[in-house]
């Protein structure tokens, strides 16, 4: 009988194999891996470079970057990377990551704020150079590993309270100022704000309050706070109820059919609630929803495009690459005081707000 047998992969070269290859020590090779080529003689050099070629030596960077203190990993910690916008900044910070020398590690914390304090813990014990954070609840005490290490961060679109730290991100307030008066412009005088819970985290307070504080500096048009809890399936079910209740109850103050065309608008406080209420408001009234009530949506994702809904882009690309550039800028010792980098939304108008 044959016994099935595995043939063993190839031994890799070792810098102990190059120097017996290239008849010299182990500190001349190290010395032309670091570059330090000045000290040794051009035929030294030329005998370590032709010993590499032959045994396809390839060292290792990650021990390398410990014995130097550097090895060009930069931690980032995402909430929800079902979420388009996140899965988008993520594609700045990696061409970032890219053109500056670093390697990106993905931590997914799918909206579970134990996961960021563990996630956080564990990119300290990989010692990377810096951490880039677009999470939930994070908390000063959950980043103190971080910061207790010297760990630069950068926060994307959040701020913690007591955390002194650079942050990158929409200009929250000028986005939800922009989406409330391009509603009021259309005409339309009952609006209603639904978001996710807000109270932790500072980017959907920002919205929130903004919204309200346009209307308040009005009197024609009503504004409401609707709180969607994406997390729980039976909380969405009943908040979703409540909610056509009160657009029912709306639509009925309205009277006139011809009239409620241009009056009762949602604004969506991300992309993800926006998904959720046109596909509601869709198995409820039908494909002509939109002729009963408006929607505004912060995040333009590609579906927004196809149904006709009017959104405000984020500048996301832009917002992960700055993420690392602030980040590259603190590993290398440069800038002192925390900054903010807010950027301008981009009202992009569509069928789902004209009157």
């Amino acid at each position: 009988m044959n016994l099935p047998y595995t043939v063993a992969p190839p031994r890799r070269a070792t810098i102990s194999d190059v120097a017996r290859e290239a008849g010299t020590g182990k500190t001349s090779i190290s010395r032309y891996l670091n570059g330090e080529l000045s000290v040794l003689s051009p035929e030294l050099r030329a005998r370590i470079e032709a010993a590499i070629e032959r045994l396809d030596y390839q060292p290792n960077q990650m021990a390398r970057g410990l014995k130097r203190g550097r090895n060009r990993l930069v931690g980032m910690l995402v909430a929800d990377l079902t979420n388009p916008y996140s899965v988008e900044v993520l594609q700045g910070v990696e061409a970032a990551c890219h053109a500056l020398g670093y390697m990106p590690l993905i931590c997914h914390a799918a909206n579970e704020v134990e996961m960021e304090r563990r996630y956080l813990q564990l990119l300290t014990t990989y010692r990377v150079e810096g951490v880039i954070v677009n999470a939930v609840g994070v908390r000063e005490e959950t980043l103190r590993p971080v910061g207790d290490g010297g760990i630069p961060a950068v926060l994307v679109d959040r701020t913690v309270d007591g955390l002194v730290a650079d942050r990158v991100g929409l200009d929250n307030t000028a986005a939800a100022e922009l989406g409330t008066r391009h509603l009021l412009e259309q005409g339309f005088d009952d609006l209603w704000f639904v978001v996710q819970p807000f109270e932790r985290v500072s980017s959907r307070r920002l919205r929130e309050a903004a919204f309200h504080a346009v209307l308040g500096g009005q009197t024609r048009a009503r504004g409401h706070t609707v709180v969607l809890d994406l997390g729980d399936a039976a909380v969405v079910e009943q908040t979703l109820a409540e909610l056509d209740q009160a657009l029912d109850a709306a639509l009925a103050r309205h009277a006139a059919p011809a009239n409620t065309r241009g009056r009762i608008a949602l604004f969506a406080a991300n992309a993800p609630v926006a998904l959720s209420l046109a596909r509601h408001l869709n198995a409820r009234h039908g494909a002509r929803w939109q002729e009963l009530v408006a929607l505004l949506s912060i995040d333009d994702p590609e579906w927004a495009e196809l149904t006709g809904i009017t959104t405000i882009r984020q500048p996301t690309y832009q917002i992960g690459w700055r993420a690392v550039e602030f980040l590259h800028e603190r590993i290398a010792g440069g800038a002192a005081d925390a900054r903010d980098c807010l950027l301008r939304g981009e009202l992009v108008v569509r069928a789902s707000t004209s009157r």
